[in-house]
């Protein structure tokens, strides 16, 4: 039968709601449908399903798989997990796709699902097709497909392990925020050299402790407490569905995503000279600027863990990485976004070097930056706000970068205007050598968005 989904839920790089009035199982079973019927059309037939630690993520699960095998779609039931590990079954058990039953960071009413398609990411148009698939969705396949229990844990646990050579044992807090990595992180650490400090390690979909969300400073003072309390070299958090990391240093400040790649990159240059480092629109100019430094050739790329995905295929870069903490490694790895993983070649790198953490980042070029600015902005005014600020600043021959938004570099700096691709928000950032710089920056932003009719937030 035809099936209409709440317009909401179909977002650019995923499917997500609120159980119970946006997402229903009715819709699990219509997605799983329309993604066989799309998979079946590019000759695909087997897909691996996983699913996170929600209250509603089996429910939701058995309705998907249901859905898949109603079309004739193979099931691989990989288990209980963060998306990375479904991704890792995407990418190994010979499937033709996956998808991940997932709220990702999203608050305990909320779940969703992600895709992979053929080995590639699957979001924007092809979500929105999903929803065509749906309306025009008949009678059921004639031939049921088949479901096979394939749990890949133990497997996935071993891969990231494998890729720690350390040589120096570390004193690290790790904090799972009761996501769905809080088993992988507990088997992992036993296995891993050096002391290991838990926190919020049992799977619970209430999110009893914090909010599953590391880039939010207020969901790291717990870590950043234990950090200092059990003398750690640093600390490390994940979002509710482990493919976004947090990290603290030893004196329990933030390393943003921009920071953290620094010294990712550095490691990977030295067996990668000369390779491209790709970071998003929203990074420290200081990361693209390290990057050169370091021998590497930096790429700016449209903000978007799909996009970035995307991007690190097409020109072959070792490692790319964006400010919310989606770190994709393709050096020894599969270049999908797995947050364990960084957090092991980030241990390892730290074990083999004779600075800590916190020294790496006081070598850090010091600069003055407004944090991620996200103010509303009606949906339909949203790209034509960006649009006319860079027309206004095209004309006035501004140098300027208009891959995502608008990002003006002048003397003092530069500051950026994007519009977000899933909410009904403008983002702006601006980031300056000097405190004085940063404030002129802050007003040519406002007032450009002033022409334009949009107030800044004050900062």
């Amino acid at each position: 039968m035809p099936h209409r989904f709440d317009p909401t839920i179909l977002r650019e790089y995923d499917i997500r709601g609120v159980v119970g009035e946006t997402l229903s199982s009715a819709d699990a079973r219509a997605i799983g449908r329309a993604y066989a019927v799309t998979l079946g059309k590019a000759g695909g037939r087997r897909v691996a399903i996983g699913y996170d630690g929600r209250l509603t993520s089996p429910e939701l699960e058995a309705a998907l798989i249901d859905g898949l095998l109603t079309e004739g779609a193979d099931v691989e039931r990989v288990g209980r997990g963060p998306t990375p590990m479904l991704y890792y079954a995407a990418a190994t058990l010979g499937v033709d796709g996956g998808v991940m039953v997932t709220g990702s960071h999203n608050p305990p009413d909320y779940n969703g699902f992600k895709f992979v398609f053929h080995g590639k990411p699957f979001y924007g148009a092809e979500i929105l097709e999903l929803g065509e698939i749906a309306l025009g969705l008949g009678d059921p396949h004639q031939v049921r497909g088949l479901v096979t229990e394939h749990p890949i844990r133990d497997e996935y646990i071993a891969r990231l392990a494998r890729d720690y050579n350390g040589t120096r044992p570390l004193t690290v807090a790790w904090d799972a925020g009761n996501g769905a990595t809080g088993e992988i992180v507990s088997e992992l650490t036993a296995r891993l050299p050096g002391r290991h400090v838990l926190l919020n390690e049992v799977i619970d979909g209430t999110f009893p402790a914090h909010h599953p969300d590391p880039t939010l400073p207020e969901n790291l003072v717990q870590l950043q407490q234990a950090v200092a309390d059990e003398h750690c070299d640093l600390g490390i958090a994940f979002d509710g569905d482990g493919d976004r990391i947090g990290v603290v240093d030893g004196r329990g400040r933030i390393l943003w995503g921009d920071q953290l790649m620094v010294v990712l990159a550095r490691d990977v240059l030295a067996r990668h000279p000369g390779a491209p480092i790709i970071a998003d629109v929203k990074a420290s100019q200081v990361l693209f600027d390290e990057i050169a430094r370091m021998g590497g050739r930096p790429v700016m790329a449209a903000t978007g863990h799909s996009l970035i995905k995307a991007k690190l295929a097409e020109i072959g870069a070792p490692l790319a990485g964006e400010m919310s903490g989606h770190i994709f490694f393709a050096d020894g790895y599969y270049g999908f976004d797995d947050a364990v993983y960084v957090a092991v070649r980030l241990l390892a790198i730290l074990s083999r070097t004779r600075e800590s953490l916190a020294e790496l980042r006081d070598r850090l070029p010091v600069v003055f930056n407004t944090p991620e600015l996200r103010f509303p902005c009606d949906e339909t005014r949203k790209f034509d706000v960006v649009r006319e600020v860079r027309n206004r600043m095209r004309r006035a021959g501004a140098d300027m970068t208009d891959i995502d938004g608008v990002r003006v570099r002048n003397a003092d700096g530069w500051w950026l205007l994007r519009a977000s691709n899933t909410q009904a928000v403008l983002v702006a950032r601006a980031e300056s050598a000097t405190e004085d710089g940063l404030a002129r920056l802050k007003k040519e932003l406002a007032d450009e968005l002033g022409a334009s009719g949009v107030a800044l937030p004050d900062i």
